[in-house]
């Protein structure tokens, strides 16, 4: 069956490549017990909304066409198969003849269609007439005796990360800041040598971290940014270093970056997945570069830049701080598809900090499982970084950030506890026990 997510996303490709169909969004991708079958790997299932000026026949044989270019092989009806392009609708439009039915006759007797088809759905009533019958069978199928579960791959050698199957270990991303400016470790690892490099990059393997997240760019408040030139300069050569050791192979490398040049020279150097504080909104290359390289992507929830986003007017949630940050998220989820990112390769963060006051931060902590229930941001995984940020020292009476040790192991917890499924960490060793005996608590 070969890597399933890299079999759809070359299907989608293929599907475009010619310009005959736009993909316009896509849902989670879904995995799933084989069903009929079921002497079978797993299957992964999603959908996509298309445009396009194919009929319906037209639009069958373009799929055909794309299986047979990706070598489809289908030894038994129902069984294993690399790719499968289905049609579930064409607009309002019915259809029926010899070679295909609109819509789909099975789809709906197949959570594993109606679960990712439900997510495409529009949410204006009367637009779509089939929309309640989709609602309808979904609800009235027999739970299946595993769950399906969304899934967001990370890097192609580590497990995808997973918002509702809640028995997985948190990830540990740790934060690698090569910068002389950074709120608590600033020229911690500015221009130090490789082999010490090496060092500090094999200790955060050694003490728990999955996910390596390199920053070149201070985005402290206040913090003055540098050129794009210099901090490629910074993250590309760590970025490279790390893909090199054999202890880094099971690894996730992360860039913090908002820079769309940033991030796709370090994707072709290795790196697997793009941080952006900014959500594609400080740099306008970044989202489409973003569709372009089809890397899982990071949205982080912030207003302003770095220097602004401690004003009142960027404080101000006059509708409440879940309700607005999961309006202003979802609106940046939306210019993300629309640039070409998928849906499965999205991951939130609630931005801890970012345009935020003590009490914002606080509320967004203790009410996270909320934040992951709203409308339109349903199913999708979230990352969560409070380590040593000036809230907790406030709280605590710490005024050295390195020293914030206990209070951003409790923040931690409680992000765990709201649902998070990576949390972003300094102090590696400490949090790694944190995050075990956290999962022990609400993870099993």
């Amino acid at each position: 069956m070969g890597d399933r997510v890299a079999m759809i996303e070359r299907a989608c490709r293929e599907l475009e490549s010619n310009g005959k169909v736009d993909i316009i969004q896509t849902s989670s991708l879904w995995e799933s017990k084989a069903m009929y079958v079921v002497n079978q790997d797993n299957f992964v299932n999603g959908a996509c909304e298309i445009e396009t000026q194919l009929s319906p026949i037209e639009l069958l044989d373009e799929l055909q066409r794309v299986e047979k270019k990706m070598d489809r092989v289908k030894i038994i009806d129902k069984g294993p198969r690399n790719i499968d392009l289905d049609i579930l609708f064409y607009g309002s439009t019915e259809y029926s003849d010899e070679r295909l039915q609109i819509p789909h006759p099975l789809m709906f007797e197949r959570e594993f269609v109606l679960r990712p088809l439900i997510e495409l759905l529009p949410k204006e009533p009367n637009h779509f007439p089939f929309k309640d019958k989709v609602r309808d069978h979904l609800e009235r199928l027999p739970a299946p005796d595993v769950p399906l579960v969304p899934m967001t791959p990370l890097a192609p050698d580590l497990s995808p990360i997973s918002s509702v199957r809640l028995t997985n270990n948190t990830r540990v991303m740790s934060i690698l800041n090569l910068t002389p400016d950074s709120f608590s470790d600033g020229g911690q690892n500015y221009r130090i040598d490789e082999a010490t490099l090496a060092n500090t990059i094999r200790a955060h393997i050694a003490d728990g971290a999955t996910i390596i997240d390199v920053g070149g760019q201070s985005t402290r408040p206040g913090a003055v940014q540098v050129s794009a030139e210099e901090e490629l300069a910074r993250v590309l050569p760590a970025v490279k270093l790390i893909r090199s050791l054999p202890e880094a192979e099971n690894v996730a490398i992360s860039v913090d970056t908002y820079r769309g040049s940033v991030a796709e020279e370090t994707i072709a150097a290795g790196a697997n997945m793009i941080n952006d504080v900014s959500a594609g909104a400080m740099d306008d290359t970044m989202l489409s570069t973003m569709g372009k390289l089809g890397c899982t992507v990071c949205l982080m929830h912030m207003r302003g830049t770095p220097e602004t986003m401690t004003r009142p007017e960027m404080t101000s949630y006059p509708d409440g701080i879940v309700e607005t940050v999961g309006r202003e998220l979802l609106e940046r989820v939306y210019a993300a598809e629309k640039a070409g990112v998928r849906r499965w390769r999205i991951v939130l963060d609630p931005g801890i900090g970012f345009a935020k006051t003590q009490a914002h931060n606080l509320e967004l902590l203790r009410r996270q499982d909320e934040l992951m229930k709203y409308p339109g941001l349903e199913g999708m995984p979230w990352l969560v970084g409070t380590s040593r940020k000036a809230f907790i020292g406030h709280i605590t009476g710490v005024k050295t950030a390195r020293d914030r040790v206990w209070g951003t192991a409790v923040a931690i917890s409680a992000a765990i506890k709201g649902g998070a499924q990576i949390v972003r960490v300094h102090d590696v060793k400490e949090m790694t026990q944190t995050v075990k005996m956290a999962d022990a608590l609400w993870r099993t």
